[in-house]
This record gives structure tokens, sequence and C-alpha cells, in this order.
């Protein structure tokens, strides 16, 4: 597969909801528990913070968007954290395993530390496996745990903290 990693635009709202939205509906890999409008996710895109990075990965042939990778400022209410993002990566479950997140990674970080982010925190579901081994295998590694962080359907869920420095 031939993948490009490019800058997210609001045209690409809808192909970012196709993928997010079965992942969340699934209830399965994010505590997130309400889907996005495409009019919601284009509005996010436009109004992305300035030094944030919001990359998506696309077939080069068929111009079809597999996943997306965002970095955030972690806080605005305190300049001592301008140098920590916090990072979300989210690929079409059709297309694991194919290169889509490495393609990600390997832009979003020179991006982020170009941006003055010198470390990114990840959180994940402990069950989600395959996040962590992807997360872990890009170079972060676990600083925490969240214990009993999310409730879902009436069940208790642990997070996962990852972090690198860039």
């Amino acid at each position: 597969m031939n993948l490009i990693t490019r800058t997210a635009l609001a045209s690409d709202a809808k192909s970012i909801t196709d993928i997010v939205n079965p992942i969340i509906e699934s209830g399965r890999y994010v505590i997130l528990d309400s889907t996005f409008s495409v009019s919601d996710q284009s509005f996010f895109i436009q109004y992305f913070p300035v030094n944030g990075v919001f990359l998506v990965a696309e077939d080069h042939d068929s111009k079809t968007v597999l996943g997306y990778q965002t970095v955030e400022p972690y806080a605005s209410y305190s300049r001592a954290l301008d140098h920590v993002g916090i990072i979300t990566t989210y690929v079409d479950e059709k297309h694991h395993r194919q290169g889509v997140a490495t393609s990600l990674f390997a832009s979003t970080l020179d991006i982020a530390r170009s941006r003055g982010f010198e470390k990114l925190v990840a959180q994940v579901r402990s069950d989600n496996e395959v996040a962590l081994h992807t997360y872990l295998k890009h170079g972060f590694e676990v600083s925490g745990r969240a214990k009993s962080h999310a409730k879902i359907n009436g069940k208790y869920i642990d997070e996962i903290t990852l972090e690198v420095f860039l």
C-alpha cells in the first residue's frame, strides 16, 4: 500500500467520522460514548489548535483516508505544560497491520517536535491490546494506570497512560 500523510482538511470530516464512529459504537476500544456528526468534526478540524498536529493517512492511489492522528496541547491553564501534548490515533479496522499507524507516527512525532512539543502522552483503555502494542512499538512507555477510570455499560475500565519524550 502506498500511503501519504498530510494535514487534515475540513473536507476530510466525513472520512474521519467513518473511521471513528464505528469504533465508538463498538464500545470496545475507546472511552468515547457519543458519535460525531460530520459538521462537528469539520468544525473541530477548522478550529484545531494552531500548534497542534492533525494528520490523516491516505492511500495514494484511491485517495481514501485510512487513519488519523492528533496531538493537542495538554492544557491551556498553565504555560508550564506547553511542552506536553496529548496524542490520539485511530485506524480504520479493515486496515490494521498495514502500516497506517507507522506512517502516522513517523510524521506526527517529527512535526510535534518541530512545534515545540517535548513530551507526548496517550491514554489507552487497558483492554485495548492493539493500541497498547502500537504505542509501545513507537517508543512510548507505560507511566501509569488509572484504575476504574471509565464506566461503560456498568463495567469499570482501567486506562493506561503512556508517554514518549521527543
